[in-house]
This record gives C-alpha cells, structure tokens and sequence, in this order.
C-alpha cells in the first residue's frame, strides 16, 4: 500500500512542476527542425508485425478481463497484487477493453454486457457523501483508490481525483454509446451511465474558477493544483464543458488553453505542445479523436492534437536516440518515458557515474521538463501506435526480441524495465502491470487498426456537445451523426 500512496502524490508533484512551467532539466535539439505533416506512414505492415500485434493486443486484454474482481467489477490499480486497491482510472479503461474484446471475439457481446452491468450497478449503489471514510465519492466524483471488495475509499490518504473520475467516465460513456441493441439489460446499461455522468457536479470542482482542481480530501479540502496546461486534462475540461447537468462555462475552455502558452516550442528538433511524460498526450485520445478537428489554439499554431501528438511521440524518440544521459540500450527503438514503476530511491555506479533513481515517477522529456533515470515504459510506446506506427511497431517488437519474456508474459509486457540498473546480476524489471498502462495500449492498437474506440465515442451527445462548446470545428464535427 505505501507503492500506492507514494503513486498519486509523485503524479500530482510532477504534474503541477509541469503546469506551472519549472524547468526539471534542459537538453538543446540535435534534429533540424520539422514539420508534423512531413511524416510518412506505412503503406504495409509485415505479418510477423501483426501476428505480434494480435499476440500484445489480446494479452492487454487478458489482463482486465481476468484481474477485475468477481464480485463488485472493480479493476485493480495493479496486478498481481493480493488485495490491492482497486482505481476507478482502470474501471474506465476496463469498460472500454470489454467492448473492445466484442469487436475482437475474444467475448460474446453477451459476456461482455454481463460484466459491464454488474460493474455500473454496484458503483452506482456506492454511497456518495463527504465523509471522511465509508463512501465511494462526493458529488459524483469519485475516491482515485476503491476496496475491491466494498468499493469505498480505501484509505484516508486516497484523493477524491478529477481526472481518474474522467477516464472512468470515458468507459461509461463509451459504454452507454457500444450498448445500443434494443434489450433490457443494454437499456439499463445506457440508463445508469446517463444517471452517473449526469450527477458530476463540475463547478464544485472550480474552486478556483474557472479551473478545474485535480482534487478533492474530506472533509472541505481541494487539492493545492489545479488543471493548468497542456496535459490529458483535455478530457477532463471536455466532459465538464458537454455535461447537461452541470457544465462549467463556456469560456473555460479558452482560459484553460491560454494556460499553456509556455509549453509551445522546440524540442529535439520538433515544434509541438509540450508535455513531457506520454501518458498526457495518450489519456485522452484514447477516447477522442482529434483528427482534423481543432479548437482556437490549433487553428492558430495550423496544427490539431493529434498531430501535436505525433510530434511529441517523435521527439522523445529523437531524445532516446541522442541520449543525453547515456543509458543503457536507448536508440531509434528502445525508448518510451513516461509515468511508470522505477528501481526505487536508490543510488547506484553506471558507466562509470553515479545515479539516482526513482520508484514510481512521471518520467518524460520535453521542453516543460526532463525527468529520465533510464527507466522504459513500453505502455510509452504502445500507447502512441496510433500516432505514428511506423516507428512504434518497430520499438515495440525490438524490445519483445531483445528482453524476451523477462519483460512479457501472459498479460503482456510488464510496467517497466531499466537495463541500466543492475541487481543480483540482472537488470531491473516490473513485477506488475498497471491498469492506467495497460489501458493506451489496447485501447490505441484498437484505434490503430480502425479506429473503434473513437467511432463509438463519436456516437456519443455529450463528447460532442463538450467539443462544440469549447470551439472544435471541422473534420468529423462537421458530419451529421
């Protein structure tokens, strides 16, 4: 439990050095600079290419499938891990990977409404009040770490978290828009998923208006941060703008975006909107497809999310193969920072220098900061397939090849390794998968291959409501539904 705990409060930490613009490190670009649009995409893929892929992609979703509990739904945070919190982040990812598993046949259409119910039933009878300990949530939000087995918070250091009740939200929502047959239990599906977005009360949240705090403790305390540049509060400010309940206003939006004026510029030789650690840029467009829509911010730098996502995957790439740091392995594919499991606070001699690593930590680089102890997340790349598969492919089956099963196993790779650190004579692996990791990966192999995730989501009133109404024009927006 100390992992968990010391997990959210080091995200927090790096996320609000990120919003506020300190610098953590600095490194000048080697690369001449480009253009996002220069970018060529594969016109084949190899069938040992996609016989890995199949082979990953199936495994992820082995992972949510067999981890969630029996009883309640609930997804673990991390698995294995025996009675282990659960994260209502992962239940989100996890309602996504069971529709995901239909359009795959890894599961009948009725397994998968069977597990989806039972799961959006018992979170919707959890009690919501502002007790410190006893309930779910408050306010319609919910506790970032839930009991497995009860469902309510499972310790008083556990946040009421905005952006993990987002991406929960994001599976009910996907939900609510996959389940449309006309039967009772897909109709109750769609019913429970309304009545639980509907009851987020966003502007409670505004403490500091119009921001979004990232948080909320019993009995009246909000978090220090609040949701300020670019990062994947994207979906965040999206579904509090499209609610039809509770909508934060309309100017939110445009105040949000001016935020993140700092993080615009040049970094290994590519012009894009920052955020070092990828999970930032993969949360959201694990759901939303940005593709040829933009709001005032990218009509006005001639680019969209995606391809600023695009950018930012290829200039962490570039970071690898310049290496600054001089770990271990880096090159064009061994690469990927992002938030994920490390060696520990440990002190130890590489290459004839002596490091400092980290456990838990939102490792990344860009221009807003640089936090890289050689540790390798593979969800960084797997979870940006869908942006530029043409070099994610390639990194993800060379370290299949190269690190073998000590960093893949039945439910795919694990967290995280690091070839630089050495112990009992061998480098330092995970022990662990981590819903919030394993989600991008199969949510975005399933984007990669068709888009799926994103045409459900495009079918659904209320993420396009909340695009609308923070200015998105264009492409897809443009067609009648």
């Amino acid at each position: 439990m100390p992992q968990i705990r010391l997990k959210a409060g080091m995200k927090a930490m790096l996320l609000s050095l990120a919003a506020g613009g300190m610098l953590l490190g600095s490194h000048s670009g080697l690369a001449q600079e480009r253009k996002v649009g220069s970018f060529l995409k594969p016109t084949k893929v190899s069938a040992a290419d996609k016989k890995f892929i199949n082979d990953l992609e199936y495994k992820t979703f082995r992972w949510f499938w067999d981890t969630a509990n029996s009883k309640t739904g609930l997804v673990p945070d991390r698995a294995p891990l025996p009675k282990g919190a659960a994260s209502i982040a992962s239940v989100g990812f996890g309602l996504t990977a069971y529709g995901i598993g239909v359009e795959r046949g890894y599961i009948t259409r009725n397994e998968a409404v069977e597990r989806t119910l039972k799961t959006l039933k018992f979170i919707e009878s959890l009690p919501q009040n502002d007790r410190p300990m006893g309930s779910a949530g408050y306010k319609g939000f919910y506790y970032h770490f839930l009991d497995q087995e009860t469902g309510l918070r499972v310790a008083d250091w556990s946040e009421l978290s905005s952006v993990d009740t987002a991406l929960f939200m994001s599976g009910v929502l996907f939900s609510q828009s996959f389940y449309t047959r006309n039967d009772a239990r897909e109709k109750e599906i769609r019913q429970i998923a309304d009545r639980l977005y509907r009851r987020i009360d966003w502007n409670w949240m505004s403490v500091n208006h119009p921001f979004l705090s990232m948080g909320w403790t019993p009995p009246n305390h909000y978090l220090s941060n609040d949701w300020k540049g670019y990062n994947e509060g994207l979906i965040i400010y999206l579904l509090a703008m499209g609610s039809p309940t509770n909508a934060v206003p309309q100017n939110t939006w445009k105040t949000w975006t001016d935020s993140y004026a700092h993080q615009w510029g040049e970094f290994q030789g590519y012009k894009f909107l920052n955020f070092a650690p990828l999970f930032g840029h993969q949360y959201s467009e694990s759901w939303i497809d940005f593709r040829g829509i933009q709001d005032d911010f990218s009509r006005a730098h001639n680019t969209d999310y995606f391809q600023n996502s695009r950018a930012a995957v290829y200039a962490q790439r570039a970071y690898a193969m310049a290496n600054p740091g001089d770990w271990k392995d880096y090159g064009a594919n061994i690469w990927g920072l992002t938030a994920c499991d490390g060696p520990g606070d440990e002190k130890q001699s590489y290459n004839g220098k002596m490091r400092h690593y980290m456990s838990y930590s939102a490792r990344g680089a860009g221009l807003d900061y640089i936090s890289d102890d050689g540790t390798l997340a593979p969800t960084a790349a797997g979870g940006s397939i869908a942006f530029a598969p043409e070099i994610v492919i390639p990194a993800l089956r060379e370290m299949h090849q190269k690190y073998g099963d000590r960093i893949y196993n039945q439910y795919g790779f694990l967290d995280s390794f690091n070839p630089s650190f050495q112990k009992d004579g061998h480098y330092w692996v995970a022990n662990q998968q981590l819903g919030i990791d394993q989600g991008p990966i199969l949510l975005m192999i399933e984007n990669w291959r068709n888009g799926f995730v994103w045409k459900v989501m495009k079918k659904n009133k209320y993420v396009r409501s909340g695009l609308m109404r923070a200015g998105f024009q264009g492409g897809w927006l443009s067609h009648k539904r």
